[in-house]
């Protein structure tokens, strides 16, 4: 008989938990930067954030999938756009506010092919 392995705790680097968390990690505390997360501290981290993640969360600076979500356009959409970089909550509402035409563009290409996604699923 073999005796049962000690379970390991699963860790990851700081880079993937900041993309779990939805931050950008350059933004992050440095200590959150250069140490690893275990899964309990990323739970513990998602369900209890501290003060500085919410913060994060509230004004930005936002990563870039993060920007596509708050505009509704994708990622490659913001690249066609212009914006190549983080934004801060305060540049994405000014951003809204204007609505650039390139914005209405990328917004009706991101329905669009939501649509067909969608027709296609149901095939």
């Amino acid at each position: 008989m073999t005796s049962p392995k000690p379970k390991t705790t699963q860790t990851m680097k700081p880079a993937t938990a900041a993309k779990k968390l939805g931050v950008l990690l350059s933004a992050t505390p440095a200590e959150f930067q250069t140490g690893v997360v275990s899964r309990d501290e990323l739970n513990e981290l998602q369900s209890t954030p501290p003060a500085w993640l919410t913060e994060l969360r509230r004004n930005g600076p936002h990563p870039k999938q993060v920007v596509a979500a708050k505009l509704r356009v994708s990622t490659s959409g913001l690249t066609r756009g212009g914006i190549t970089g983080p934004l801060t909550t305060a540049e994405i509402d000014a951003l809204k506010a204007e609505n650039p035409e390139w914005l209405e563009r990328e917004r009706s290409i991101q329905v669009e092919t939501r649509k067909e996604a969608l027709r296609l699923k149901q095939r």
